[in-house]
């Protein structure tokens, strides 16, 4: 079997050094293991593909402060015994020159619970912490704004910004999308 030099040059560096091809980045999980830290290991999964009207996808941007790439946007929602667990919703951005993406879990009523870091390809100094992401639970839409509630990370301010339009998106389609506020 015939592997490119270039094949063979990154795995040999990847296994000497744990180095991508990009030179950072780290994947934590995958989709089933995000659902499970979402929802838990004994629920159910059923993924709700959303199809945004032209006055959503305004209502959503106007709200959120944020541009839709997308008029389709997943959410996924858990449930045990017939019970909703809540939503969550897994998103990608670009923070500088490269994808993060994030897991965005909410409450059956609809309220920030959780947001995990799924994946990270900027430098690890970038990466917003568990902690920075716990000032945002239970917040409303309105006060998650830097000149509101949320604190900055210094040194990371586009990783902060892109994650903080990443929730706000999330909450915005949840409240007019499904539940239809």
């Amino acid at each position: 079997m015939y592997f490119p030099r270039t094949v063979v040059g990154w795995c040999i560096l990847t296994l000497l050094f744990g180095a991508s091809p990009e030179g950072f980045g780290k994947v934590y999980y995958s989709k089933r293991e995000a659902m499970e830290l979402a929802f838990g290991d004994a629920s159910q999964t059923e993924m709700m593909s959303l199809f945004l009207t032209e006055q959503q996808v305004g209502q959503v941007e106007k709200t959120a402060r944020v541009n839709l790439e997308s008029a389709l946007f997943t959410f996924y929602q858990g449930t045990r015994s017939g019970k909703v667990l809540g939503y969550a919703a897994i998103e990608s951005h670009t923070v500088r020159t490269k994808p993060e993406t994030l897991l965005i879990v909410l409450s059956p009523e609809g309220e920030l619970r959780q947001i995990e870091v799924l994946a990270f390809q900027e430098p690890p100094e970038y990466q917003p912490s568990g902690l920075w992401f716990a000032q945002f639970y239970r917040k409303a839409l309105a006060q998650l704004d830097f000149n509101a509630e949320v604190q900055g990370i210094t040194g990371a301010t586009l990783s902060a910004q892109s994650a903080l339009n990443s929730v706000r998106k999330v909450l915005a389609i949840y409240n007019i999308v499904v539940k239809g506020n």
